[in-house]
């Protein structure tokens, strides 16, 4: 079975920014493997805790890391061409993120 995408909007990047994302994702599912894995094997509970907390740390990362890239590019392109709604949109992302 094809495995089909879920957005239906697209964003071009770069292949160095791409590669970037890929790689701190790729860190992140890491870190969570290894979170399972230390349940799996009974490790004491703060040394879980203390996994979870640098897990959490990398993936708050990423979030930055997108938001501004999101920012600089998506919302400043849109606009300068005179789209105002995506200002909207950069709040209600930003709603969600820090509930």
């Amino acid at each position: 079975m094809e495995e089909q995408c879920c957005c239906t909007r697209k964003k071009e990047r770069s292949e160095a920014e791409h590669r970037d994302l890929i790689n701190r994702l790729s860190r992140i599912e890491g870190q969570v493997r290894g979170l399972k894995r230390m349940v799996d094997e009974d490790c004491y509970c703060v040394d879980i805790l203390t996994q979870v907390s640098a897990t959490t740390a990398a993936l708050n990362s990423f979030t930055k890391e997108l938001l501004s890239t999101h920012i600089r590019t998506c919302v400043a392109e849109d606009i300068r061409a005179g789209n105002d709604e995506k200002v909207e949109e950069l709040v209600k992302t930003l709603q969600k993120l820090l509930k």
